[in-house]
């Protein structure tokens, strides 16, 4: 068996990096095109890149992605979604935390996971109080760049520049997902003195809970986008709240998002 050196191999990503086709390089060095393709798939693999044109193939690299339900289901991702693999995992998983008493927002979670990715497999697996909407696929790294070690309010959360040009595109079904995993609608009451008399008045409020500085900060600039007025709400210090009370802007939500179901 002949073994080609590091230099070799380094020409040879150099080039198919600069888009060369995998038999030309193959040809050009005087390697097996077989070993030229293992060679690719691990370079795209270490650098967080689609892993490999299997079947079914990646949405994003080698198909076409639903735009609206994948900033959706990277709204959910950020709130309450998770992905693992671990040594006796195969594929790596996406997982959302769905209560129990919203079965209509485990239908959307499951039905944007099944757009985003129509090839995989999608299931749920009972917990206490929940459901864990699943889906399982090797391109869950090329799909969520944010996934890493720790938890997501312990390190940095940025989009990338492909992914900031869909939540612009389809804002509200990003602001959707964020609200869904993260956030609730909810009534409001106060008293106010009318005629000399104390009444009671209600009124609807949207609210948004997350540790992280960088996903309230997501949140918050794309309702900036789309006109929704907001404030942040500190509760023992922690601005971990953001509000949504103004009448103008419960009407934007409720037209577009709504409560949870």
């Amino acid at each position: 068996m002949h073994l080609h050196g590091t230099e070799v191999r380094q020409k040879a990503l150099a080039q198919l990096r600069d888009g060369e086709r995998n038999a030309e390089v193959a040809r050009r060095l005087n390697v097996p095109v077989g070993t030229i393709s293992y060679w690719k798939h691990m370079d795209r693999s270490k650098r967080g890149e689609c892993p490999g044109r299997t079947a079914p193939p990646c949405p994003r690299c080698d198909g076409e992605l639903n735009l609206p339900a994948y900033s959706y289901l990277l709204g959910l991702y950020l709130g309450d979604g998770h992905i693992i693999q671990n040594r006796a995992m195969r594929t790596p998983s996406l997982s959302v935390a769905c209560a129990d008493s919203h079965p209509g927002l485990m239908d959307e979670c499951e039905r944007a996971m099944r757009q985003v990715l129509p090839g995989n497999s999608v299931c749920r697996v009972r917990r206490k109080g929940c459901r864990e909407v699943k889906v399982y696929s090797k391109h869950l790294w090329c799909l969520f760049p944010q996934h890493g070690p720790g938890r997501k309010h312990e390190r940095r959360i940025a989009l990338e520049p492909w992914q900031q040009a869909i939540v612009d595109s389809h804002p509200w079904d990003f602001i959707r997902g964020l609200i869904h995993s993260d956030g609730c609608r909810i009534t409001n009451w106060t008293t106010r003195l009318v005629a000399g008399e104390r009444k009671r008045y209600e009124y609807p409020r949207y609210f948004f809970t997350n540790k992280s500085d960088d996903i309230r900060r997501l949140f918050t600039d794309t309702l900036d986008k789309v006109g929704v007025e907001w404030t942040t709400l500190a509760r023992a210090s922690d601005p971990f709240n953001i509000s949504v009370a103004r009448k103008a802007s419960v009407a934007l939500l409720d037209a577009h998002v709504g409560p949870k179901h």
